[in-house]
């Protein structure tokens, strides 16, 4: 039997491919029992995460090249090279077996008799593929053994020592811990770490924020935790729960989230006010708001209104109304949060970083208008690239010299200022901090 969760991982990574859909969505329409949907999951990440060192491998081992080879069959080659690979618990002969069937329901014989060759062939031999020699073709061992893309590697390599890029690879590749931050107009730190003890292998407290926790080894679902159902987390990494400590909004204010999405940094804006005051939730989609107002009514969160506007454009608000902080959380290349999307990997377009440059200050232009004097206004991406951190701020206030860069942020506390550089700005990154790579401005309005 090749199983539920070997079928279903096809399938998502078949979709990937041939759709523009995100991995997330694919997945969220999947309905497994826990132990198929545990390893579908390691089957979809794993292989999408080592994706160009299993290319690699099946490049040497196959007679026809990799280019040429029907997209659904190389992934089901890459499915069963993974589970060979990396999947201890499963024998070799179940994953060439798996793999076997499955090209069976999607190609003629000889196609079956293909894939058992190659990973046979493989498994014996694997240890023995050659790889580029990391002295003469950094890039080229960079990208196979590591698993990314050869224009990323060029990038990193530009602005960071060898040894440096194979950390951010090495880290980046690692599978990130579940991350959660305490809502605490419900419970405590203390308290929800004691609650899902038994539900994960072990529980830290995050070393920066003081509302986190990390799980390792979980045994469940996030949604059916201990606590979820009453309001006492939001998933949420490390670094983005830093961002809004950034922006240090305090109760009785009123607070714009400019790109709020589905309210994982609203939640933490209204609990860091104790739910007093008014916040505004911003964003371009319909759905996306709808989802936010369950969040917050799920949080208990009762200070939240939302309002929907496309920030192409001067924001659409009440004329003449002005807040005492506002949060701009841009769309970004998202190349900070590659452990946790390793898709991501393979649909980047470096050529779009510019792009994103142009509309995170656009949106900062526009925005601008709506903070009080006196007000702060935070802008972070989950990117580490330069075009997309400093770039962007020196824009901002090359153009508005109204604004400037606020170094007293008594939010993040003593151990999370460490965090900021001699500019004033929030930046982390996944092999110094072992949190996702983002980056922060805080500015403030003097006139």
């Amino acid at each position: 039997m090749i199983g539920e969760a070997r079928i279903k991982a096809l399938q998502a990574l078949n979709s990937l491919q041939n759709h523009r859909i995100t991995l997330d969505r694919i997945l969220a329409g999947i309905d497994l029992p826990k132990r198929d949907r545990d390893l579908m999951y390691a089957l979809v990440y794993g292989v999408l995460r080592w994706q160009a060192r299993l290319d690699w491998i099946l490049a040497h081992f196959s007679r026809t090249p990799i280019t040429r080879i029907e997209p659904g069959i190389l992934n089901i080659l890459r499915l069963g090279l993974f589970q060979i690979l990396y999947l201890e618990r499963v024998p070799v002969s179940a994953s060439v077996h798996s793999a076997v069937e499955l090209a069976k329901t999607q190609a003629p014989a000889w196609v079956a008799g293909f894939v058992n060759a190659v990973l046979r062939n493989a498994a014996r031999n694997h240890l023995q593929t050659p790889f580029p020699d990391p002295e003469n073709d950094p890039v080229g061992w960079l990208a196979a053994f590591h698993s990314f893309p050869k224009p990323l590697i060029r990038r990193w390599l530009k602005r960071f020592e060898f040894e440096q890029t194979v950390q951010i690879c090495t880290a980046i590749n690692a599978i990130a811990p579940t991350t959660l931050r305490t809502c605490t107009l419900n419970t405590s730190r203390r308290k929800l770490a004691e609650d899902l003890e038994t539900q994960c292998d072990r529980v830290e407290p995050t070393n920066f924020s003081p509302d986190g926790i990390r799980l390792y080894g979980l045994n469940t679902a996030v949604f059916d935790l201990a606590g979820f159902a009453e309001g006492g987390f939001q998933v949420q990494d490390e670094a983005a729960q830093l961002v809004g400590r950034m922006l240090d909004p305090r109760p009785d204010q009123k607070v714009l989230d400019a790109c709020a999405g589905l309210g994982g940094k609203t939640g933490h804006l209204a609990q860091m006010m104790n739910n007093r005051g008014s916040i505004v939730a911003l964003d371009n989609s319909a759905e996306k708001l709808r989802r936010l107002s369950e969040e917050m009514r799920r949080l208990g969160v009762s200070i939240v209104s939302t309002h929907v506007h496309d920030l192409h454009q001067p924001a659409g608000l009440e004329t003449g109304q002005e807040f005492d902080a506002v949060l701009v959380d841009a769309p970004c290349s998202g190349l900070g949060v590659l452990r946790r999307n390793p898709d991501a990997k393979w649909s980047v377009d470096l050529s779009n970083l510019n792009r994103f440059a142009k509309r995170q200050s656009l949106f900062l232009d526009n925005l601008a208008p709506l903070v009080k004097v006196g007000g702060v206004m935070v802008y972070a991406v989950c990117s580490m690239e330069p075009e997309e951190n400093e770039s962007v701020v020196k824009s901002f206030l090359n153009n508005h010299s109204e604004f400037a860069i606020d170094k007293a942020v008594d939010g993040l506390g003593e151990k999370a200022e460490s965090l900021l550089t001699p500019e004033g700005y929030l930046r982390t990154c996944p092999f110094i901090n072992d949190m996702d790579g983002f980056f922060a401005a805080r500015f403030r309005r003097a006139f």
